[in-house]
């Protein structure tokens, strides 16, 4: 799934709506995170721009995978040259999630899903539930 990081996540999910025909699925209760979704399959995460660690400018967006194991991932993703951006940790959104940089220079957010969650039960709001 593709990861934007945009200074106005709520212009930007405006337009991707309008002009792609995106789906709201989740959003975050500040309104700096959402999920969209295609109606003929395809996903896509818009979120207020954070601090990152400096990249080169030659650099994809962030792609987020859904993993079985993600401290298995993160181990092997090191032992063959990745480099850990934000170490494995559990969020209330009921993931467990880190963040690696592969040896070509592409973000990485590896996410498992330990328990699942309705958006409203960390805040959230579901805007269409998916199918």
């Amino acid at each position: 799934v593709p990861a934007l990081w945009v200074a106005n996540a709520s212009a930007a999910v405006d337009w991707y709506t309008r002009v792609f025909g995106f789906v709201g699925n989740i959003q975050a209760p500040d309104g700096e995170h959402a999920e969209l979704g295609l109606p003929g399959g395809g996903e896509l995460i818009v979120a207020a721009a954070r601090p990152l660690p400096e990249v080169s400018d030659d650099r994809s967006p962030e792609i987020l995978l859904k993993v079985e194991d993600a401290a298995a991932t993160v181990a092997r993703d090191v032992e063959n040259g990745a480099t850990v951006v934000f170490a494995l940790r559990d969020i209330e959104a009921g993931e467990r999630q880190a963040t690696i940089d592969d040896r070509f220079g592409h973000r990485w957010l590896l996410t498992q899903t330990l328990v699942d969650t309705a958006p409203e039960q960390w805040g959230g709001k579901t805007v269409t539930p998916r199918r």
